[in-house]
C-alpha cells in the first residue's frame, strides 16, 4: 500500500480537462494582459513555472494553474506496508509514469501474496488491486493518490495454519466462565 508523505496525495498523475490544453489561447493571449478592472495592458503578476509544459490556465476557484503547482511539484510517495517492496523511501515521481509506478509496485504486493502462500502450503484465493485518485486543492488536477492491494490466502489444513492456531489460543482464553450454572 503506497500512502502519501507529504503534500495533499500520493502518486501524480494529471487528468486533462476542459481548459487544460497547455497552450492560452484565451483573449489575454492575442491582446496582452488583462488587468482586475478588465483593462487591456494591465501588468499581471506571473508566478514562477514549476511544472514545465503543464497548463498555464487557472481553473475557476483555484489558487494556481497545474504549470505553477507547488503542492504537485513537491509531492512524494513512499510504501506503508512492513513488506519488502519498492518505494520504502519517500520519492517524487513525475505525472507520465506516476500510474505506472503505481500498478507495478501494487503489483509487487500481489506476488509477495503468492510467494507467502507457497511458502507456507496455501492458495490465494483472492487478489486485487486498487488504484485511488484524487484532486489537487492547489490547481484541480487529477492524480493518482495511491494504491490498495488486498489478498486472501486459504490453507488446506486450516488447524495448522498460524491464523487458526492463534484464533484457537484465543478461545481458549475468552470461553472459560462464559456459561454458569446456577441450578448446581
Amino acid at each position: 500500500m503506497i500512502n502519501p508523505v507529504s503534500g495533499y496525495g500520493s502518486y501524480g498523475v494529471w487528468g486533462m480537462g476542459p481548459g487544460m490544453s497547455g497552450f492560452n489561447t484565451g483573449a489575454g493571449a492575442a491582446s496582452g494582459a488583462v488587468g482586475v478592472s478588465g483593462a487591456v495592458g494591465a501588468a499581471e503578476e506571473k508566478k514562477p513555472i514549476v511544472n514545465p509544459g503543464e497548463s498555464t490556465e487557472v481553473q475557476p476557484g483555484k489558487r494556481v494553474s497545474p504549470a505553477e503547482c507547488k503542492t504537485c511539484k513537491e509531492r512524494k510517495y513512499q510504501d506503508g506496508s512492513d513488506e519488502e517492496v519498492s518505494f520504502k523511501m519517500p520519492q517524487h515521481l513525475s505525472p507520465t509514469e506516476a500510474a505506472t509506478r503505481v500498478r507495478a509496485h501494487e503489483q509487487e504486493h500481489v506476488v509477495n501474496a503468492y510467494d507467502k502462500a507457497e511458502q507456507t502450503g496455501g492458495k490465494v484465493v483472492q487478489a486485487s488491486v486498487a488504484i485511488h485518485t484524487a484532486i489537487c486543492p492547489e490547481c484541480g488536477r487529477t492524480y493518482v493518490s495511491g494504491g490498495l492491494t488486498t489478498s486472501k490466502i486459504q490453507y488446506d489444513n486450516e488447524e495448522e495454519s498460524p491464523y487458526m492456531k492463534a484464533r484457537k489460543k484465543m478461545d481458549a482464553q475468552l470461553l472459560p466462565g462464559m456459561n454458569f450454572d446456577m441450578a448446581g
